[in-house]
């Protein structure tokens, strides 16, 4: 019995074992069992910590709470710049449409206001081309050119009206008249080989004609190298006219026409400038010596030896101007005028026929005579000769379009 007892102690003491031992503390901490076993000695408070919910430990150090919390307030500030950087960028971008919206629309309105201005000039230039206003024409062509360097017919017309300033400036010379010329039955090939046979041997008017009947029957076939060709013959006629045949206006006009197909060259460039400085002297001629003289002794020096159909060359026509300016100067009383007029001749040409002119020039102005004195008749008839008829520019429905 004695023994039974004990092992049935020992069994209920095993089979019920105390808290302390059957519980381990999970933060590895002291209990209080194990801090005073002895319940004697009172109770002594745990030193385990107390959590709160959400939060760290009491006790513990700021630096070791959760990294969550810190990760989420950067999150938040991200964001709200990420949408302040978003709504910048869409101002912006609002201000920046707007301003070329603005833009656009200022630009158009120039554009329409810039249209119609060269529609109503152009207008007004026909106007004035019908009522025979020439010079009033140019001003308002060349100001639509301006305005539009591409506004329809512009340029066209206003190669028309310097014809006609240039032709209205000279004698009027009766056109020779045309007889209708017989249809051309030829084939588009033949035209071509035809065409492209003239140019080789240097028959401009030829490949000029063949080539207009070809563009007119055919305007598709090989556009590209019938526009050359014609390019090239009407360039090298129009500086022939001027240079050779002394057709001043038509050699401008032709080389008007090719500057259609492209630019010139600078030796086209100036013998076209040449003839429309003698084209201009000439229409002073009799009227201004003032202007002749200016002229034309531009002309002796770039060009000596071109001639319009008159004869005269350059420097005829300079030193003859002279001469009628220092004729129109004495018979004013301005006789130093005169001397200079008539010591630039002499310099040029020794003529003793005009001699005693100069030295009864300077005589006068040496006196200070201002037109007490009897002037002295011209001493040199400057009436050009009459000019001879020459063939007429190609009428206006044979004018080629680029």
């Amino acid at each position: 019995m004695g023994y039974n007892g004990r092992m049935k102690l020992n069994d209920s003491e095993q089979t019920h074992p105390t808290p302390a031992e059957s519980e381990p503390d999970p933060l590895g901490q002291t209990s209080a069992s194990q801090v005073n076993p002895d319940p004697a000695q009172g109770t002594v408070e745990s030193t385990q910590p107390t959590l709160l919910p959400d939060g760290p430990p009491l006790g513990l150090a700021p630096e070791l709470a959760p990294a969550s919390k810190k990760r989420g307030g950067l999150r938040w500030w991200a964001w709200a710049l990420l949408g302040i950087l978003l709504l910048v960028l869409v101002a912006g971008a609002s201000v920046a449409v707007g301003s070329n919206a603005a833009k656009q629309e200022r630009l158009a309105a120039a554009t329409t206001v810039a249209g119609d201005e060269a529609a109503k000039q152009f207008d007004l230039a026909l106007q004035d081309m019908a009522a025979g206003n020439y010079a009033r024409a140019q001003q308002r062509l060349e100001y639509v050119i301006q305005l539009d360097p591409n506004y329809p017919n512009a340029m066209d017309k206003l190669a028309i009206v310097l014809i006609e300033l240039r032709t209205t400036a000279t004698p009027t010379i009766a056109p020779t008249p045309t007889l209708t010329p017989t249809p051309d039955t030829r084939g588009r090939d033949e035209l071509y080989a035809q065409a492209q046979a003239a140019h080789l041997e240097r028959n401009w008017t030829a490949a000029i004609d063949t080539l207009l009947t070809l563009r007119k029957r055919y305007p598709d076939f090989n556009a590209v190298q019938v526009d050359g060709i014609l390019f090239v013959a009407l360039r090298n006629r129009g500086v022939e006219r001027i240079s050779l045949l002394a057709d001043l206006e038509g050699g401008t006009y032709d080389l008007a026409l090719a500057e259609r197909f492209g630019p010139l060259d600078a030796e086209a460039n100036n013998y076209r400038d040449w003839a429309e400085m003698y084209i201009r002297g000439a229409s002073y001629w009799g009227v201004d010596w003032a202007q002749a003289v200016y002229y034309f002794s531009q002309l002796s020096l770039s060009a000596p030896s071109l001639t319009d159909a008159s004869g005269w060359t350059s420097q005829d026509r300079y030193l003859k101007a002279l001469l009628g300016y220092g004729d129109y100067l004495a018979q004013s009383g301005d006789w130093c005028g005169a001397q200079e007029q008539y010591d630039t001749y002499m310099t040029l040409v020794a003529d003793v026929v005009v001699e005693p002119t100069a030295v009864n020039a300077a005589d006068e102005c040496s006196q200070g005579d201002t037109g007490d004195a009897t002037p002295i008749p011209s001493l040199i008839d400057t009436t050009p000769p009459p000019t001879p008829p020459r063939e007429a520019n190609p009428p206006s429905d044979a004018t080629p379009d680029p």
